[in-house]
């Protein structure tokens, strides 16, 4: 098989893999000496430190894999086309598609082949070639395997910006039944791992600028949303869990897709999209806007969120007693549950209140929709009155159903 007919396959393969983005890794400049930089404008999209968006080769060093996983498409029992790269494969690659300025990082992931131990082997030795032989200074995240040995997958925290150990499915009932060859244990264990060297590699750096950096962009998973019978709330409490006891940076969540010769365990529809995204906006809330858990659960019907509006204007609603909040007055935990300010708005009301009173039309310069702010706020000129405990506040305020045409251009 040709260079070009292998990524073809594997870097199709690497699509269904979310867990793509280089937000917090250091900022590191190639006019310095060596070749690779992480700021800059980019083929996957991810982004810098700075806000900017990169572009990283997005691919898998091969989809051979002796697991069997029901959901994956590169499972060991499914007919796809298979491919493999050598280690200097990807390395050519890699500096190939820099120096056409095509990208400016690598995102590898892989099947497993051989063994564990092999296949992680091989995953280092590309970020080590690339580092060490070319001088690479631009972004790398790569997959690690939990099964594999522990000082093995310790070594990818040496190389790489970031790591992603995946969970795979939010309970371990369905972890047990989708993925029979995968262990909840291993995987818990491997993050465990991760984020103590990750934590004593920050603790080295503060008392010797000599120390070497260890996955500075942290560690991240992935959850597939839809292939078993987990609700929202369930996939929030574990996403909480993550956060609060491996020190994740992101937590991402892959609706299901069905794949060709699906086994029988599995739905034959993908769930909604936009479940996705409201799973991703509630992961904010947790990370950003000062919720937990049980909130979520709170803005919940019966463990799943609502899907025509999103979870903070859900929990707004069923605590209607909470508001409305007096953007004059109230202190920032209050200000950050207001639907339709988000965090930037409620600190430029923080810093500008210090100066002067603020009216309807200074909080509606803040917020892309002032009419979906109203009903929850008090400002100089601005009192709600009846319009908090209207009963049909969701009405007015879910955004409107647009029908799209199947053919339009």
């Amino acid at each position: 098989m040709s260079l070009k007919d292998k990524l073809e396959v594997l870097a199709d393969a690497a699509k269904y893999d979310a867990s793509c983005a280089s937000s917090g890794t250091s900022k590191r400049d190639s006019s310095k000496g060596g070749i690779g930089s992480t700021e800059g404008m980019g083929i996957c999209h991810a982004y810098a430190p700075d806000g900017r968006c990169i572009s990283l080769l997005k691919i898998l060093l091969t989809n051979y894999c002796q697991f069997d996983c029901h959901y994956c498409i590169n499972r060991k029992s499914s007919s796809v086309r298979r491919a493999a790269f050598t280690v200097q494969e990807v390395v050519d690659l890699t500096i190939g598609f820099y120096r056409r300025n095509y990208i400016e990082g690598l995102f590898l992931s892989s099947g497993i082949i051989r063994s564990p131990d092999h296949t992680m082997e091989q995953l280092v030795e590309v970020a080590r070639k690339l580092r060490e032989e070319h001088g690479f200074k631009g972004y790398i995240h790569l997959k690690t395997i939990p099964d594999a040995d522990p000082e093995i997958v310790a070594q990818a925290g040496l190389w790489a910006d970031r790591v992603s150990i995946n969970i795979e499915l939010p309970t371990s009932g369905a972890l047990t039944r989708l993925a029979p060859d995968k262990s909840e244990q291993r995987i818990t264990s491997t993050m465990g791992d991760m984020k103590n060297a990750i934590v004593e590699a920050k603790d080295a750096s503060r008392k010797f600028k000599s120390a070497p950096r260890f996955a500075p962009a942290g560690q991240s998973t992935q959850m597939i949303v839809g292939a078993d019978a987990a609700t929202d709330v369930q996939i929030i409490d574990r996403a909480s869990s993550l956060y609060r006891g491996y020190g994740m940076r992101r937590v991402y969540y892959s609706a299901f897709s069905p794949i060709p010769d699906a086994s029988a365990v599995l739905p034959l529809m993908r769930p909604p999209l936009m479940r996705e995204h409201r799973l991703y906006q509630s992961d904010w809330l947790l990370r950003f806007y000062g919720y937990e858990p049980f909130d979520i659960r709170d803005a919940s019907d019966g463990g799943m969120l609502p899907l025509d509006i999103d979870p903070k204007l859900a929990w707004a609603l069923k605590f209607r007693d909470a508001f409305p909040v007096d953007v004059n007055r109230a202190e920032r935990e209050r200000l950050l549950r207001v639907p339709g300010l988000g965090v930037k708005a409620v600190k430029t009301i923080l810093a500008t209140r210090r100066y002067r009173k603020l009216r309807l039309d200074d909080v509606a310069r803040l917020t892309q929709s002032i009419a979906k702010v109203r009903p929850f706020i008090v400002t100089l000129d601005w009192r709600p009155t009846v319009l908090t405990d209207r009963s049909d506040l969701r009405r007015l305020l879910a955004p409107a159903q647009e029908q799209l045409e199947l053919f339009a251009a």
